[in-house]
């Protein structure tokens, strides 16, 4: 540490021009060298044959494309060498933080009395232009994400950091630190840690107490929280609470203190995720809540369990979700559900009121061809539950057809020119379009996914162009039927629904 500062200050001349002009560059040796890579060009001028690659500011001294270089022993006994230039650059940004710690640690304001607060170097830290990528994980720091051999996600830190945290050290990181594994299981808890997991204290069916919650407390100044967070992810790994009635829930997971509106849900979200935008923690603190309120007691005993994985992202990492994107897929091809929706038969209604996010999804690459279309299907159900199932029209949920219009002619007395159909509960696939027929419809609702205009009785394969890669899930707060009421904002009356489950897609994404 104590060389490097020397070296620094080593470098100083009141003659610079002078300086250089007095060193000696490694093209002054021997011939040999052009056995190792180094070309003639005039009588004792050697220079490399290949140049010195550029280095980021990230990479630091170890750029991956570096190639091996051999030092004759002959260089240690000149007492300048403009190779030396070139290494206290590469000294300089690889130990930005190094810098910045010996900076703001009065290293260069030492001859400065105690008494005296006037640091004039305080500040160069900051104003320096280094800075580090964020997409790389800086390995001297501590608390960057690991995975455990178990595949748990956790933080990187020194073995007595870890239990200082109460932590649960799981395999191990570089530098001798361990991948600490944090787990919470009460209520009324503060989280600062990155990859933490919110467990239920036990399986609750009939709670003693009614709600139970966590505060994601987002700080730059907390020592766990050195790097800006833009977003957090939350993992439902486990999620089981009482299902809704009629599409309300009775119980209830809510979540405060996030830009993105998110939606109140409740029964079975084993699998799912939510993305929360929430402004850079280095700018403004941001405290984020989760929390479950029960149904009483005296409701119908149900088990209550979860477990949730509280991830922090960031900013400026690749991986971030776009913004006001509830839910974010990553991959050219996976699986898309309603929260709540289950392969279950049955008549009851899983479909959550009051839905109204968006899911996103990012472009892929195909066979090395940008991905130009998404195209989504219906899941396989194996246990008698069904796939799509948004908005009943005027027969049993299980036998009706597509909608994909809005509105269709009311056959019920009193006449009425037009009821909705898919105008309050509704799929938003961009000019989705069917490959086979051509037809082409941006809302869906029904039993079926068609785009036919009069509906259809069997689902087909919707194709998107539309990009960015979208769909926007909304229903409106009751099951019931609508009645016109322009005062309350519904000029066009609705049946009621009955048995509606949401949906289960499968989406791919195509080059072609």
């Amino acid at each position: 540490m104590v060389l490097f500062v020397l070296m620094q200050i080593n470098r100083a001349c009141s003659n610079e021009e002078l300086l250089i002009s007095k060193r000696q560059g490694s093209n002054y040796y021997w011939p040999s060298y052009r056995v190792l890579g180094y070309l003639y060009l005039r009588k004792n001028g050697y220079v490399p044959a290949f140049p010195e690659p550029f280095i980021p500011a990230y990479q630091g001294r170890t750029p991956y494309d570096e190639r091996f270089n051999f030092k004759l022993p002959g260089k240690y006994f000149s007492k300048n060498n403009e190779n030396d230039i070139n290494q206290q650059v590469e000294g300089r940004i690889s130990l930005g933080g190094l810098k910045a710690s010996l900076i703001n640690t009065r290293l260069f304001n030492n001859r400065f009395t105690p008494a005296n607060t006037w640091n004039p170097f305080s500040g160069l830290a900051n104003k320096s232009p280094i800075s580090i990528n964020p997409n790389f994980e800086n390995p001297i720091s501590s608390f960057d994400a690991c995975t455990s051999p178990n595949g748990e996600s956790g933080i990187c830190a020194p073995g007595n950091i870890c239990s200082l945290f109460g932590g649960r050290p799981s395999g191990s990181c570089i530098f001798g630190k361990v991948c600490c594994i944090n787990a919470i299981s009460k209520c009324g808890a503060t989280v600062t840690l990155n990859n933490t997991y919110w467990q239920s204290p036990v399986t609750v069916t009939s709670p003693s107490r009614l709600t139970c919650s966590v505060t994601i407390k987002l700080d730059t100044k907390f020592t766990e929280q050195k790097t800006p967070i833009c977003q957090v992810r939350l993992d439902y790994i486990t999620f089981t609470t009482a299902q809704p009635n009629a599409g309300t829930c009775t119980d209830t997971f809510t979540v405060s203190g996030s830009m993105n509106s998110v939606p109140v849900i409740c029964g079975d979200n084993n699998g799912q995720h939510m993305y929360l935008d929430v402004p850079s923690s280095d700018t403004t603190p941001k405290d984020i809540r989760l929390m479950f309120n029960f149904a009483s007691a005296g409701a119908a005993i149900v088990p209550r369990s979860w477990k949730i994985k509280i991830a922090m992202l960031p900013c400026g990492v690749s991986y971030l979700a776009p913004k006001d994107c509830l839910q974010y897929f990553s991959s050219p091809s996976g699986t898309v559900k309603t929260f709540n929706w289950q392969d279950v038969a049955g008549v009851a209604t899983r479909q959550l009121n009051n839905q109204n996010y968006n899911i996103c999804f990012r472009t892929e690459s195909i066979d090395r061809q940008i991905a130009n279309r998404m195209c989504l299907s219906v899941c396989s159900v194996t246990n008698g539950g069904d796939a799509f199932s948004i908005t009943s029209i005027p027969v049993l949920a299980n036998t009706a057809n597509s909608a994909v219009g809005t509105t269709i002619p009311n056959p019920i007395p009193p006449p009425v020119t037009d009821i909705a159909v898919c105008l309050y509960d509704f799929l938003i696939i961009a000019q989705g379009t069917d490959l086979t027929t051509g037809l082409v419809a941006d809302r869906y609702c029904g039993n079926q996914l068609n785009p036919a205009p009069a509906g259809a009785p069997l689902s087909v394969l919707v194709c998107t162009g539309i990009k960015p890669f979208k769909l926007t899930y909304r229903t409106d707060g009751t099951e019931g039927a609508v009645i016109a009421n322009p005062a309350t904002g519904n000029f066009i009356p609705a049946f009621g629904d009955a048995g509606n489950v949401g949906f289960c897609l499968n989406f791919h994404q195509r080059a072609n």
